[in-house]
């Protein structure tokens, strides 16, 4: 776990030079005038709380000498300092999953993702208690991580806990746009996984709809969009409009460029009119 703290002229090469021989040093050049940066300090200090960095926050107009120095002409402006060195990182606002990508690229550990692996680790054994045990204290000290809370509703879905899964995601809002992308992802699979669990259907149909869930599951998407498309066509409203349904929830797994939704988007169109 690392730390923030607040340097100037006098104690940069102590707190940052010296400091960044041991642990990774993140220099974050800021105004408290800039807009942008007071979006982005919450966000660096929480992760600092999480990753192996220490976070100097240097005020421009405390420290102009530092900002001429370092060639900042913009703010927010992040440096990075290893071993002494301080060399460019970026400039302006980063959402917080961007921000993980950078730290990642840094080779910057997170003690939540190295407890993610043990947890994972546990549960690929057959340790499923020990596993949840541990992701339940994640999530305590973690309340608001919603990059953890999505963790745990994969969890949760390959658990077949269905219902904590879906609570979980709840959490996440639709105007998130860094997360609610993934936990869209994750709503879809946690469909097709009640589709597949619920007891046996007695019509051709009812077998079809949940063969073809299960087909999703084992990413078998070009046979599962098939069988939704053939059940379509022979009953539209068959579960409440429910292929169509699920071919759209296929798309949003494979994305808008897949060449299998690009597809099947026009077949379903063709279909339906």
């Amino acid at each position: 776990m690392g730390a923030a703290i607040s340097v100037n002229q006098t104690n940069f090469a102590a707190e940052v030079i010296e400091k960044s021989h041991q642990t990774p040093v993140l220099v974050d050049f800021f105004a408290q005038w800039c807009g942008p940066c007071q979006m982005l300090k919450p966000v660096l200090e929480k992760l600092s709380q999480e990753y192996n960095f220490v976070l100097a926050k240097v005020d421009i107009d405390q420290s102009p000498e530092l900002a001429h120095t370092y060639g900042v002409e913009g703010v927010p402006d992040v440096k990075v300092v290893v071993d002494g060195k301080v060399t460019d990182g970026f400039v302006g606002m980063l959402p917080e999953p961007k921000l993980r990508e950078f730290l990642a690229q840094l080779q910057i550990t997170s003690i939540l993702d190295e407890a993610l692996e043990s947890i994972y680790a546990d549960a690929a054994i057959g340790k499923v208690e020990q596993a949840e045990t541990c992701l339940l204290a994640l999530l305590e000290q973690y309340p608001d991580n919603r990059g953890l809370i999505l963790e745990a509703a994969s969890f949760y879905i390959d658990a077949d806990r269905l219902d904590v899964a879906e609570s979980l995601l709840a959490k996440i809002p639709e105007y998130d746009k860094a997360y609610f992308p993934d936990a869209k992802t994750l709503r879809a699979r946690l469909r097709f996984k009640q589709i597949a669990l619920q007891p046996e259907g007695e019509s051709d149909l009812d077998r079809a709809f949940q063969q073809a869930a299960s087909l999703v599951l084992e990413e078998n998407y070009p046979v599962a969009l098939e069988q939704f498309l053939a059940i379509l066509t022979k009953d539209r409203k068959f579960r409440g409009d429910g292929a169509r349904k699920a071919m759209l929830s296929i798309f949003d797994l494979l994305g808008d460029d897949h060449p299998l939704t690009k597809d099947y988007r026009k077949r379903l169109v063709m279909a339906l009119y």
